[in-house]
């Protein structure tokens, strides 16, 4: 599996790199919007983290210009990992087109079986 985490916080991509390696799930790291869209075009994932909270473009942007692609890096899914607990925003993220929600600070058991679940929910579409 190989995974694009989409987060401006050098920190917060090496605790969840730790934790995907550890499991060898391949790992790639986006510093912003516009270079993870870039690493999209470049790229082929099996599944985005997304931040939503990142000076330039935020998450919500970065989802938007995804799901406007019509080819099948357009359905990749897409979590979103966000510091941000405002009420209804798991609802705005999931209307903009991502497919699950994680708070950080991500728990290793969370993260996995929101993985898990969000390809398996994939896969059925």
């Amino acid at each position: 599996m190989k995974i694009l985490f989409v987060e401006d916080d050098p920190m917060n991509r090496r605790v969840v790199k730790e934790m995907l390696t550890a499991a060898k799930i391949e790992m790639h790291e986006a510093e912003n919007g516009p270079v993870g869209l870039q690493m999209i075009e470049d790229g082929d994932y099996d599944l985005i983290l997304m931040d939503l909270r990142m000076p330039g473009m935020d998450g919500m942007e970065a989802i938007r210009h995804i799901r406007e692609r019509s080819d099948e890096k357009g359905k990749i899914p897409i979590i979103v990992v966000t510091a941000d607990t405002a009420l209804n925003l798991r609802g705005q993220c999931l209307e903009q087109g991502a497919d699950e929600f994680l708070i950080k600070p991500v728990e290793v058991r969370a993260l996995f079986e929101t993985i898990a679940y969000t390809i398996a929910k994939h896969k059925k579409k």
